[in-house]
C-alpha cells in the first residue's frame, strides 16, 4: 500500500519540481533585466553628463580609437582632453623711456649798458653829478624843449624836452585814474644862468657846504638837461623845502612804486647821498626811457652811477 502511494506521487512531485525551477528562471530573467536596465540608465546618465561638458568646452575628444575585441569593432568613448588655462606672463613689460625734456626757452638777452651815450648831454642815459659836469655846460641849450600840455599843473611854466614830457603826462594821467590824484610839476628845465641864481640862494641860506648838499653848482645841474622834474602832488601838503615830508604822502609812494612805467627814476634816493652827492629828494625825478628804468627797477639798483658801474660822486 504504501509503497502504490509513493509511486502515485511521484508525478506531482516533478510537477511542482518543475514549477520551482520555473518560477526561479523567471526570477533570474527579471534580475538580469533589471540591471540591464539600470546598466542602461547609468550609461546615459553618463553619455548626458559628458555631452554637457563637452558643449561647455571643458573637455574636448581625441579621434576615436578602435578597441579590437574577439573579432567584433567597437567604439569606444574617448579619453577626455584638458585644455591648460592659460597663466598671466611673469615678465614685466618693457620699461617706456621718458620724452627728452622739452628744450628750454632761450634766456633773454642781456641788457646793453652800452646802448647809449653817458657823456652826450641829449642822451636819455647821461649821467650828470658832481664829478661829471655837462659839455659845454654855460652854453647848453636842449634843441627840443616844449611846453608840457594844458591840463598839467605847471605853475611855474616849466619846460621838458619833448620825449620826457609826453612820458611826463602819461605818468600824471596815470596817477590820476590809478589813485584820484593830481600831481604837479614843480621844477623842469633850468638854464645855466637860472642855476647859478638857485645855487646862490641857498649858499646865502645854508653855506656852501649845506647848499652843495641841496642843489648843484652851475653847469653840473641835472635840470639843465631838459630830462628832469621836481614833482609833488596835491593830496601832501608838502613843500620842495619839507625834506622827506612828500615820500610819505600817498602820492608820492605811488610815484616812487610806478614811475618806472614811464622811463623815470627817483635820481636821488634815500640813503644814496655817499653816491650821488645829495641829500634825499623823494620829489626829484629823471627822465631816461623805460628800458633803462625798468632795468633798473627789476634789479633793484637804485643810482645811475652803481648802475653803469661809474665812481661815486659824494663832492666836486
Amino acid at each position: 500500500m504504501s509503497t502504490g502511494r509513493a509511486r502515485e506521487s511521484a508525478p506531482g512531485a516533478g510537477r511542482r519540481g518543475s514549477r520551482a525551477q520555473l518560477r526561479a528562471a523567471r526570477r533570474k530573467r527579471s534580475t538580469r533585466q533589471a540591471l540591464l536596465a539600470a546598466g542602461a540608465t547609468v550609461a546615459v546618465g553618463a553619455i548626458v553628463t559628458v555631452s554637457a561638458l563637452v558643449a561647455g568646452g571643458v573637455i574636448r575628444f581625441g579621434a576615436p580609437q578602435a578597441t579590437p575585441d574577439a573579432g567584433v569593432a567597437t567604439t569606444s568613448i574617448p579619453a577626455p582632453t584638458f585644455s591648460e588655462v592659460p597663466t598671466p606672463s611673469s615678465s614685466e613689460p618693457a620699461a617706456t623711456p621718458d620724452p627728452a625734456p622739452a628744450s628750454a626757452a632761450p634766456a633773454p638777452a642781456a641788457f646793453d649798458r652800452s646802448a647809449n651815450s653817458l657823456d652826450d648831454p641829449l642822451s636819455p642815459w647821461v649821467v650828470v653829478n658832481k664829478q661829471r659836469p655837462l659839455a659845454d655846460g654855460a652854453g647848453y641849450v636842449p634843441p627840443d624843449l616844449v611846453q608840457l600840455a594844458p591840463d598839467i599843473p605847471n605853475p611855474n611854466g616849466h619846460l621838458l624836452r619833448a620825449d620826457a614830457a609826453a612820458a611826463l603826462e602819461q605818468m600824471f594821467a596815470a596817477a590820476q585814474a590809478e589813485i584820484g590824484v593830481q600831481l604837479v610839476a614843480q621844477s623842469g628845465y633850468r638854464s645855466y644862468d637860472s642855476q647859478v641864481a638857485a645855487y646862490d640862494y641857498y649858499v646865502n641860506l645854508l653855506g656852501t657846504e649845506g647848499a652843495d648838499l641841496t642843489s648843484a653848482r652851475p653847469g653840473y645841474s641835472e635840470h639843465q638837461t631838459g630830462m628832469a622834474m621836481d614833482i609833488l602832488g596835491r593830496d601832501s601838503g608838502c613843500t620842495l623845502d619839507d625834506g622827506p615830508c612828500f615820500a610819505s604822502a600817498g602820492s608820492g609812494q605811488w610815484l616812487a612804486a610806478n614811475a618806472y612805467r614811464f622811463g623815470w627814476v627817483l635820481r636821488y634816493p634815500d640813503g644814496g647821498t655817499p653816491v650821488t652827492g645829495y641829500e634825499f629828494e623823494p620829489w626829484h625825478y629823471r627822465w631816461v626811457g623805460v628800458p633803462l628804468a625798468t632795468e633798473m627797477h627789476t634789479t633793484g639798483i637804485t643810482t645811475l652811477e652803481e648802475f653803469f658801474g661809474l665812481p661815486p660822486a659824494p663832492g666836486y
